[in-house]
């Protein structure tokens, strides 16, 4: 079996994820695949080539780069993948379709996750005592809500949604700091920016992204991957929102378990100070 199968990953999922790092003739058999989804189950590989209109050797590239052997060992998993879509496909009002791609962002994201990845995360966020959480926009948000979480466990962390800010705070980073930089494409300028400055500084980098390779990886120590797919029109979705507050929950739910003890006794003075404000 080729890795993308011991993976178990959704061919469609390990696409979107490798996208950014496309050549021009690979997106062109992306787009193909993704817009021709039940002709390419029976397209043979010149079949392929000629449709999408990339050279043979070009198509076993891509396939290859994915960690499929080649064009059988991806067909073989995208039937499965297809297969099962059309039986979750619904026809019904827009409240069944948003609960159904909210659904499937997370069954998707957690597909992605890798379980050793998440742990070396917790680890490292449970060791520092300078964390600082980048995000810019619907990322910022998510930041935001990623505090408000640690928060409540007892981890103390810093958010800078300001680039400017984001930028001076990078620059005072160490060895002994953490930065999460949280970003759907990993192509925010203002992020990827103060996260070489945090990473030329010696500091430690979380990626919370949706995809494997992007200018925001490269400085990377480690990377949680969420799948939601999410077009320019769409930037800023709830639907990606929700794929990003997963794998927040997954990150705060492991530091809550390493420390239960004081996560518990932080959680109940906590609902105890708020409930003196409640009438």
């Amino acid at each position: 079996m080729g890795e993308a199968q011991l993976k178990g990953t959704k061919p469609s999922i390990l696409m979107e994820q490798y996208k950014q790092n496309f050549t021009k003739s690979e997106n062109k058999i992306y787009h193909y695949i993704m817009e021709n989804p039940e002709d390419v189950l029976y397209h043979s590989l010149t079949e392929l080539s000629e449709a999408s209109g990339a050279a043979e050797a070009t198509v076993l590239r891509f396939f290859r780069k994915l960690g499929f052997k080649g064009f059988q060992d991806f067909k073989f998993l995208f039937a499965q993948e297809q297969t099962m879509a059309s039986v979750q496909e619904s026809h019904g009002t827009y409240m069944e379709k948003i609960r159904n791609n909210m659904t499937r962002a997370i069954d998707h994201s957690y597909e992605s996750v890798n379980e050793e990845t998440l742990e070396q995360i917790v680890q490292v966020l449970d060791a520092s005592r300078d964390v600082v959480l980048f995000g810019v926009g619907s990322s910022g948000i998510a930041a935001l809500d990623m505090q408000n979480r640690l928060m409540r466990i007892g981890k103390q962390t810093e958010v800078t949604t300001d680039p400017h800010f984001q930028a001076m705070r990078a620059t005072s980073m160490t060895k002994d700091s953490v930065v999460v930089a949280i970003s759907i494409t990993g192509s925010t300028k203002d992020i990827v920016d103060s996260t070489k400055i945090a990473k030329d500084n010696g500091a430690t980098v979380i990626a919370l992204t949706n995809y494997i390779k992007s200018p925001l990886t490269k400085y990377a120590d480690h990377i949680l991957l969420s799948s939601a797919k999410e077009s320019p029109l769409d930037s800023g979705s709830l639907v990606s929102k929700i794929a990003q507050l997963f794998l927040i929950d997954l990150i705060c739910t492991g530091l809550t378990i390493k420390n239960y003890h004081k996560a518990e006794e932080t959680k109940m003075k906590i609902s105890e100070n708020i409930a003196e404000k409640l009438y």
